[in-house]
């Protein structure tokens, strides 16, 4: 049976102290864990840091290894110092196939063991993840229910296997282009240790009528020429209803007409944007006779000019 330096396998000196030796074994189990180290001795490389620091991180159990082989070089056959043969300590919670012949002609086997609980110092959370997730603008106005469907990477034995699941979703009410949904627990799993965070990235998708800026809503109001010069009423569709929007007379195309509080809502939902209504004059390209008549009456009796002669036309 050959000796395990425990000490080489932590890479740390036989001086080191009960914090070094926790550190240097944290940072080899963070390495070395077959979850994160695909290499395949990372297991067994993963087992002699464990069977180490099994040893090294209990002051009594080190006190004990150090007496058997002050002289020992690696490579060279254990004999039990005198008396060593009758020596024996139980630890019934260590798995005989888990460590080492030296270490259980050391310490003794024993029954089942389960390093994640005896030994929690090793686990390490798992990684936050991101992808996007796009809504209408009726979904972050009122605020929805959605259902993701993510692919993901399971580890069965030393393989990966991709798997599909379901994620549901409450979206408040008011996220807006480009903020973060935060899913605690559902980003990748951990070693050990609590599962990362998902972070869902808001788009929202185009809409048909309105146009988005920031909170405040735009839509396109076509109006004839007589509208505009008369002016008038109309229905306009907002994202909780109708409401009347008054043309006043003389508006101009490209002119924005203000509805208080009818945008998106912010964050917390309290407040709102605004809805403007952009005029957009609109001449018939198709008329008939009396039409033309008519214009051109007006054209005949109107003193308008739209052309101011500071124009130069």
């Amino acid at each position: 049976m050959e000796f395990k330096d425990y000490y080489k396998a932590l890479g740390i000196s036989k001086t080191a102290t009960q914090k070094e030796v926790q550190a240097a074994y944290r940072k080899l189990a963070r390495k070395l864990h077959p979850d994160v180290n695909k290499k395949p001795d990372a297991e067994d490389s993963f087992k002699a840091i464990n069977e180490a620091y099994e040893v090294l991180k209990d002051p009594e159990k080190r006190k004990r290894y150090d007496m058997l082989g002050a002289n020992w070089r690696e490579g060279e056959r254990y004999n039990p110092p005198p008396g060593g043969e009758n020596m024996h300590f139980d630890f019934s919670n260590i798995n005989a196939g888990q460590y080492s012949d030296f270490f259980e002609n050391l310490f003794g086997g024993g029954r089942s063991y389960r390093f994640e609980q005896e030994m929690p110092e090793w686990a390490m959370r798992g990684a936050d993840q991101e992808t996007n997730i796009d809504l209408t603008l009726e979904e972050a106005y009122h605020g929805a229910k959605k259902v993701l469907r993510l692919q993901q990477y399971e580890r069965i034995g030393s393989d990966t296997a991709p798997k599909t699941r379901e994620i549901n979703v409450n979206i408040p009410k008011g996220v807006s282009e480009g903020n973060r949904i935060r899913l605690s627990g559902q980003g990748g799993p951990g070693a050990g240790g609590q599962n990362g965070d998902l972070y869902l990235h808001v788009h929202i998708l185009p809409h048909k009528i309105f146009t988005l800026s920031g909170n405040d809503l735009e839509v396109e109001i076509p109006i004839s020429p007589w509208e505009s010069v008369l002016g008038t009423n109309l229905d306009l569709s907002t994202l909780t209803g109708k409401v009347n929007l008054k043309i006043p007379a003389g508006v101009q195309s490209g002119q924005k007409l203000r509805l208080r509080g009818k945008g998106m809502p912010y964050s917390k939902g309290t407040a709102y944007g605004d809805l403007y209504a952009v005029i957009k004059i609109v001449v018939p390209k198709i008329i008939n006779e009396r039409e033309r008549e008519l214009f051109k009456e007006l054209s005949r009796v109107s003193n308008f000019n739209p052309r101011p002669a500071e124009r130069g036309v």
